[in-house]
């Protein structure tokens, strides 16, 4: 038999119980002479009842949009009561591991497209030693103070970039440093990259105590031609998590940007805001923070998790150099309490109650309140 011809047993393995957004375990081994193959992934139905506003992400998940609450005099203008449900997040991936020490992994869920079903990709990469290179979560976060709820885009505040993004990471021990695909965004104008965003992260544990940090330095800049100016813009983050007993943890995470609101999460209109504006031609960066904080207890047959965050824009610059921005969102913040369980292995259900509030720069206020339940199959 050749080092490449499938070896006569193929392993099946139960899946995983998976409770929120970590990796899925996986289900499917198929080993050759050169290789170990897994195939992982889960189904899932999401559905969302919205109470008194109809907030749900219309590209799936069923996940509560920022930008759809109503504000001021229109927030009393919708009527009660807006159901929907969705499978798109359920998920596939593929990963294999070489004898030689080469880790490559491809996953995708079904969020693409305008109203979701298409197949997305979330990580394309490879590893090999100190190395990684492709798309994967970036290096500028962490999950370790993330409370698990079942919306899949979170709570505001969350450490760093809740995304994936095209890198190229040294990982020395505990230490990070990547040089990852920039995210520029100045209000109103497009944007020069003309320089990698430069990440490191530090992470560790002790005793019962797990914490993470992070920084990063970008450019944000322009050029039209005519006109052009570049600042560079920063941010800083740590997350912690303390697991007070066996059943009981409390975790939570601080953000701190000044032009790099595209890494601050849940900030803007819904998930990233503006890093600078322009003052006549020169760029201005804008200041903002996030923070929250979450327990999780184990109640019963599952988890009770109680959550709350928030996120700050400072736009008092950019009103005082005379833009109007009364209608951008100065805050946002939302709460989830969520109950989960498993009834039998790979398989977890959950409920969740979860309220959103914004404050726009105008000073006009509104909130959501939405109920949502869901129902993952891991294999």
């Amino acid at each position: 038999m050749t080092k490449n011809k499938l070896s006569s047993s193929v392993q099946l393995f139960s899946g995983v119980l998976i409770l929120g957004l970590a990796n899925a375990a996986s289900a499917i081994q198929i080993e050759t002479d050169d290789a170990k193959i897994d195939i992982y992934g889960y189904a899932r139905l999401n559905a969302s009842y919205d109470i008194n506003e109809d907030i749900s992400r219309s590209s799936g998940t069923r996940s509560g949009d920022f930008s759809q609450v109503n504000t001021g005099a229109a927030e009393n203008s919708e009527a009660s009561g807006y159901f929907g449900a969705d499978a798109v997040q359920s998920r596939l991936g593929i990963r294999t591991r070489m004898a030689n020490g080469v880790m490559v992994n491809v996953e995708g869920d079904f969020r693409g497209g305008a109203n979701g079903g298409q197949l997305r990709l979330r990580h394309a990469y490879g590893q090999y030693g100190n190395w990684l290179m492709g798309r994967t979560w970036s290096n500028y976060n962490s999950f370790v103070g993330n409370t698990s709820v079942l919306e899949m885009d979170g709570v505001a505040g969350n450490a760093g970039l809740y995304n994936r993004t095209a890198q190229v990471r040294y990982i020395r021990g505990n230490f990070a440093f990547a040089v990852e695909d920039p995210k520029p965004n100045i209000l109103g104008q497009a944007t020069k990259s003309g320089l990698p965003t430069l990440t490191a992260r530090y992470e560790n544990k002790a005793g019962a105590l797990k914490f993470s940090s992070a920084a990063l330095l970008q450019e944000v800049g322009y050029d039209t031609g005519t006109n052009d100016d570049s600042v560079f813009g920063y941010a800083v983050f740590g997350a912690a998590k303390f697991q007070v007993t066996d059943t009981l943890s409390i975790q939570g995470n601080v953000n701190y940007t000044d032009g790099a609101n595209s890494y601050l999460w849940r900030s803007g209109t819904n998930y990233y805001g503006e890093d600078a504006y322009l003052d006549g031609n020169n760029v201005e960066t804008i200041t903002g923070y996030s923070a929250n904080l979450g327990t999780t207890i184990k109640v019963g047959p599952g988890s009770l998790s109680a959550v709350y965050g928030m996120t700050t824009m400072d736009w008092d610059d950019a009103t005082d150099d005379g833009l109007s921005v009364g209608s951008k969102h100065e805050r946002n913040t939302n709460a989830f309490l969520t109950y989960k369980w498993s009834p039998v292995k790979s398989v977890m259900l959950g409920v969740e109650y979860g309220r959103y509030e914004v404050k726009k720069v105008s000073g006009d206020e509104g909130d959501g309140n939405r109920l949502m339940f869901a129902a993952q199959y891991n294999f």
